[in-house]
C-alpha cells in the first residue's frame, strides 16, 4: 500500500466516528448489523479506511447498506442524497475522455472510481440503494455499463424523478454538472 493511501491516526479516528454516527441515525439501511463489529473489521482494512475517506471526502456519506453472508464483506454505498458534489461532470471512463477534441472534463468516473479504490454501482446494486430512500432527485449517476453497449460508444447512468428509478444511455464521452457516480466498497 502507498503511504498517501494511509489515512494518519487523527484522520481515521475523525472517519470511523462520522461512520459511527451515520450508522447510528441510518439504522434502517443496515437492520440486524453490529457497530462494533464492523469497526473492528474497518480498522484491520487501512486499505479500505482510506477508500472510505476519499469516499467522504469527496461528498459520498458512505454508509453500511448490507452484509454478504457467503463472504461476511459488509457493503458500502455513497448514501448521499444527490451524486457526490466531488465528483461530477466527468465522462464515463478513459477512452471516452481521449476520445473528447475540445471541452474534456477533468477525468472520467471509472478513473475516479479506481483511484479511490472503489467500484462503481450496477444497476441492481443502484435499484436496491433506492429502496433506502430517495436519491438522485436532481442529479444522475454513471453505473457498471455492460462492454456491448460500451463498444458502441455508449454508457448507462440512473435517477430518480416521479418516484421512479429510471435507466438511461447517453455517449460514454457525455458530461454534466450534475451527473457523477456513486461508489460501493466491500470491507
Amino acid at each position: 500500500m502507498n503511504n498517501k493511501q494511509q489515512l494518519l491516526p487523527d484522520q481515521q479516528t475523525e472517519l470511523l466516528n462520522t461512520l459511527h454516527v451515520r450508522f447510528e441515525k441510518n439504522r434502517n439501511r443496515h437492520t440486524g448489523l453490529d457497530w462494533a463489529a464492523l469497526q473492528a473489521k474497518l480498522e484491520a482494512a487501512p486499505e479500505k479506511l482510506w477508500s472510505l475517506y476519499e469516499m467522504e471526502r469527496t461528498g459520498g456519506e458512505p454508509d453500511v447498506v448490507g452484509q454478504d453472508v457467503g463472504t461476511g464483506e459488509y457493503i458500502f454505498f455513497d448514501c448521499s442524497p444527490e451524486t457526490p458534489k466531488g465528483r461530477r461532470s466527468v465522462c464515463f471512463d478513459r477512452e471516452a475522455l481521449e476520445s473528447r477534441k475540445e471541452n474534456k472534463p477533468a477525468n472520467s468516473a471509472l478513473d475516479m472510481a479506481a483511484a479511490m479504490g472503489v467500484g462503481l454501482l450496477t444497476e441492481e446494486q443502484y435499484r436496491m440503494l433506492q429502496t433506502l430512500g430517495k436519491f438522485d432527485l436532481k442529479t444522475s449517476s454513471w453505473i457498471v455499463t455492460p462492454l456491448a453497449i460500451r463498444k458502441l460508444g455508449g454508457a448507462l447512468f440512473c435517477d430518480r424523478r416521479y418516484d421512479t428509478v429510471f435507466v438511461y444511455h447517453n455517449g460514454a464521452e457525455s458530461y454534466y454538472g450534475v451527473r457523477g457516480f456513486r461508489g460501493s466498497l466491500r470491507v
